[in-house]
């Protein structure tokens, strides 16, 4: 990306075993001006992570404070566990400040970034969602190569079948092969964005 063209907030979503978290950490490692969104959790944080820079690391009543405020363009209760959610400053003063922005989410995350999108000019004008689709076969090989148990597996394709439904919701959709053709679709995605396409 170069410094003329806009900034783009990049929300990937897809299955369990889509290749959404290695696609948004390629594209930072090798896409100049890329960062990846921080997101906020009320998990704590495990060995070797930092706040501010994995997660913002919130207490429950933190967390709440900042849905009361307003402060989240989205959140949501994960394993019935614990809350993540993307503070509305994490993507919107990188963006005034020309930076682009990566970030996966699920897809109940993306319908709340398309809600706020429609608030707020500057995030309708970066927004550019991506659904990663993989096929049914493919994807329980890929789960169960996680170290997925049967049971997870079962509820985890159960899932999938229900983002797909989501799927024409999404500006554009990656069909799943190589981590390098995958990449590339990425990679014309945002070639695609830059000329104006």
């Amino acid at each position: 990306m170069s410094a003329a063209t806009p900034p783009v907030l990049l929300v990937l979503a897809g299955p369990a075993g889509s290749g959404k978290t290695t696609l948004c950490e390629r594209l930072v490692a090798n896409v100049p001006g890329f960062a990846r969104v921080v997101t906020a959790t009320t998990r704590p944080p495990r060995p070797g992570e930092t706040d501010g820079q994995d997660y913002h690391f919130l207490s429950p009543e933190q967390f709440d404070a900042k849905v009361a405020a307003g402060d989240f363009l989205e959140w949501a209760w994960v394993h019935q566990k614990h809350r993540y959610g993307t503070l509305a400053g994490a993507v919107l003063g990188p963006l005034a400040a020309g930076r682009s922005l990566v970030i996966n989410v699920d897809v109940q995350g993306v319908d709340n970034f398309r809600r706020a999108a429609a608030a707020s000019p500057a995030l309708a004008r970066a927004l550019v969602t991506v659904f990663i689709t993989v096929p049914t076969a493919e994807l329980r090989v890929r789960l169960a190569a996680r170290g997925e148990n049967a049971a997870e597996i079962g509820r985890r394709m159960e899932t999938a079948e229900w983002e797909l439904r989501e799927m024409g919701k999404f500006d554009r959709v990656i069909r799943s092969h190589t981590r390098d053709e995958d990449f590339a679709a990425l990679r014309a995605i945002l070639g695609d964005r830059a000329d104006g396409r």
